[in-house]
């Protein structure tokens, strides 16, 4: 994969701060707290797939965690209506990335917090340059992100939410592939669906999700 490979340290404090924040988040929202859980799992896994080293991993892994936050600020009316969204109520969603850089930019006066920024605002960018909030395009777009894009589309699309059921998980490797250059990092989703099936083997006691659902 293209990128600069980022080696630094992890500050003591890390864990307890966004173990914090998503506990917030919990409080206000339960599906998207365990939904950001998910995220930072598989952000981790691949990352760690496609070769980034263990920072990098860990990176990854709390930009997935922390990519929704910004939810918390919205109202359940408008985050969880069954029906279609109007057109100001989808501004109040797609406005989530901001909102979600907002509250960890606190955080990034460390230099581990700062570099889960662009990933965090950037997890709905697509490579034809259509997502938000940037339309950035391509391989400027941060390679966090486009990790995340796939791994959130993954979660979102097979589990069951308040306005309909998961999907069987083929029908979601085939949007996957169909999306695949466009909206989609095609180098990303290929890794993807040859490990994502062989990804409930592994074995992640000591991962921050893993720490949080104990505590929990």
């Amino acid at each position: 994969m293209s990128g600069k490979l980022i080696w630094g340290n992890i500050p003591s404090w890390a864990h307890d701060s966004v173990r914090s924040l998503l506990e917030s988040l919990k409080a206000v929202e339960p599906s998207t707290y365990e939904h950001c859980l998910r995220v930072g799992e598989y952000s981790r896994k691949l990352a760690r797939d496609i070769g980034l080293n263990e920072y990098e991993q860990k990176i990854s892994e709390f930009a997935g965690l922390l990519h929704d936050i910004g939810k918390i600020s919205i109202e359940k009316e408008v985050l969880l209506k069954p029906g279609r969204l109007d057109p100001k109520e989808l501004d109040i969603i797609k406005n989530h990335s901001i909102m979600s850089e907002k509250i960890v930019k606190p955080l990034a006066t460390h230099p581990f917090f700062a570099q889960l920024l662009p990933a965090i605002r950037g997890h709905h960018e697509r490579i034809d340059g259509e997502g938000y909030p940037d339309k950035i395009i391509g391989e400027d777009i941060s390679l966090y992100a486009r990790i995340i894009l796939i791994v959130d589309t993954f979660d979102a699309m097979t589990e069951n939410r308040i306005y309909r059921k998961g999907l069987p998980e083929e029908i979601v490797f085939a949007e996957l592939k169909r999306c695949s250059g466009t909206q989609f990092d095609s180098q990303l989703v290929k890794i993807f669906l040859q490990a994502q099936p062989h990804w409930k083997q592994d074995s992640d006691k000591e991962t921050l999700h893993e720490i949080i659902k104990k505590i929990a």
